[in-house]
């Protein structure tokens, strides 16, 4: 994987490449006994793909390789392999250009930002996708316009492509309308991913991504788990012929496919089948505080005591660790005021309206001399220091988690900053009742299928996903939810708590039978203990 997230030298030619096994099995898989196939590797880097077909000495029309590094198109064009072409050319462009179409189009494209694209690579990748009837955005990734691309040069009656692909592929929302473009596009589709990292050097988990088109009705996908890329020596191809499940084009995320088909149907159905809202119904999530520098506004007393900043100092809590609880009280912030914890957010006036004879202005100008004034965020206020948006919620979701989610009544009424979102109840919704009515087996389930997991295991949950999240609530929930903060606060293990949850919330108020508490207990963990083995290397 070409990873590239700075302007280095080393990095923006791609320094990341192919583990051999993944390109061995992708050729293996894509030839699959033909002699006669067209083949096209869009990023050949030195040229692993070349090597591997050399290596398998498969038989093949002609093979045709790009790769925008002079240096590294000169090392795959010294692989001796009979009618193959190395073209040092950028894939947009080479795309855009060419009359020749592929029976096969196999490789590992470079994970290069929008931002590292020239004026040209921006114009050439957006004409893909204008070509393909899908729209450019600046949030694109290579990878993203390099499947598009390859998939527009296969062969009108048929194709392949296999591609080594960051596993956001599956979830992140940039990728959304390439997941529907895939889905239409092919017949069929699996997807390969790894129990362990499958590149040491980089905490990026990648997929293989296995297309086929053949110009049937069907749509199918399948997921196949390995514990690491050696396990793919021994996968049979023929596991790869028939996928089973249907594709759903209304799903906006691949994460559902990690599932067996009864699981799938089960969540489908579930909602309707038993009438159960999300937490979008009770409640609107919003993203924490803004400040453009934490760092310089939320601050622990030592600070304040030292400035003076007491007229402008607001409890806040910042960090899920500053959060031992489903009931954030008065007493654990001042629990974390005491403590080393950065537990005040800095709420300074405008400048007219400052007080002159406090800290406050020698703060500022501490600031402005570690030009916190110039950044991002704080550069396009009128007052730089003047942080916007001080709302308190009613309750605060962590928005990146390790075990689980956390939903979290703020009865301190402390501000947040955008490490965590703020939660806002709805009319004729109980705070208690709604807080008590998500610590249960299927709403978490939802958590794992409706958020996007990252290196180590950590997932992530933005607004919009999380009100989502398939919430039973019911006002009488409430009366449980003192037991479930003791609990947690007791660091009981939440397989416990969800036992006692479970029963209450599920089975009583919404009648879901034992099997179906079972079913959906063991959605949520095979889908989280799967993202927890993502940060272990091999």
């Amino acid at each position: 994987m070409k990873l590239i997230e700075n302007a280095t030298a080393e990095k923006l030619r791609g320094g990341f490449y192919t583990p051999e096994p993944i390109a061995e099995f992708i050729l293996r898989w894509g030839i699959n006994g033909s002699a006669d196939f067209d083949i096209l590797e869009p990023s050949c880097g030195d040229g692993v793909f070349l090597k591997q077909l050399k290596n398998l000495k498969s038989k093949y029309n002609s093979i045709t390789a790009i790769e925008f590094d002079e240096v590294e198109a000169k090392k795959a064009d010294k692989i001796d392999l009979k009618n193959k072409r190395v073209i040092n050319d950028d894939f947009h462009t080479y795309c855009n250009n060419t009359e020749k179409r592929f029976d096969l189009v196999v490789g590992n494209p470079p994970y290069i930002r929008f931002q590292f694209f020239d004026r040209n690579q921006q114009a050439e990748a957006e004409n893909i996708f204008v070509r393909a009837d899908l729209k450019y955005s600046k949030l694109t990734n290579a990878w993203v316009s390099f499947v598009v691309g390859s998939s527009l040069l296969l062969k009108d009656k048929g194709g392949k492509i296999g591609f080594v692909l960051p596993a956001e592929i599956l979830q992140v929302s940039f990728a959304l309308q390439l997941r529907k473009f895939l889905a239409h596009f092919y017949n069929k589709i699996n997807i390969i991913s790894f129990e362990k990292l499958v590149f040491p050097d980089i905490q990026q988990e990648v997929v293989l991504l296995l297309c086929e088109k053949n110009g049937t009705q069907e749509h199918n996908i399948e997921h196949i788990e390995l514990k690491d890329a050696n396990e793919l020596k021994t996968l049979d191809t023929a596991r790869l012929k028939s996928p089973q499940k249907k594709i759903d084009f209304k799903s906006n995320k691949w994460t559902f496919y990690f599932l067996e088909q009864e699981e799938i149907d089960f969540l489908e159905t579930i909602a309707k089948k038993r009438n159960i809202a999300t937490l979008g119904k009770y409640a609107k999530v919003e993203v924490g505080i803004t400040t453009g520098a934490n760092n310089y506004f939320t601050v622990p007393l030592t600070t304040v005591e030292e400035y003076n900043l007491y007229d402008y100092a607001k409890p806040m809590v910042g960090r899920s660790v500053q959060v031992n609880s489903v009931i954030f009280t008065k007493e654990d912030w001042e629990k974390n005021k005491f403590s080393k914890a950065k537990a005040h957010l800095l709420a300074f006036p405008d400048r007219q309206n400052l007080d002159q004879n406090n800290g406050a202005v020698k703060y500022i100008a501490h600031g402005e001399s570690l030009n916190i004034h110039k950044g991002y965020k704080t550069g396009i206020r009128n007052d730089w220091f003047v942080v916007p948006s001080l709302k308190i919620s009613d309750a605060l979701f962590i928005r990146r988690n390790n075990l689980y989610p956390r939903l979290i009544i703020n009865e301190a009424e402390a501000y947040t900053t955008d490490t965590m979102h703020r939660v806002f109840v709805k009319p004729d919704t109980d705070i208690k009742a709604l807080t008590a009515s998500y610590y249960n087996s299927l709403s978490l389930a939802f958590t794992e299928v409706s958020g996007r997991s990252h290196g180590g295991g950590v997932l992530e949950l933005m607004p919009n996903e999380a009100e989502k999240i398939l919430l039973p609530y019911n006002k009488d929930n409430a009366e449980i939810l003192s037991r479930i903060d003791e609990l947690i606060r007791d660091k009981t293990d939440i397989e416990e708590v969800l036992k006692i949850t479970n029963e209450v919330i599920l089975k009583q108020h919404y009648g879901l039978t034992q099997k179906e508490i079972d079913l959906a207990h063991s959605i949520w963990k095979k889908l989280s203990k799967r993202r927890l083995n993502r940060g272990k290397k091999i």
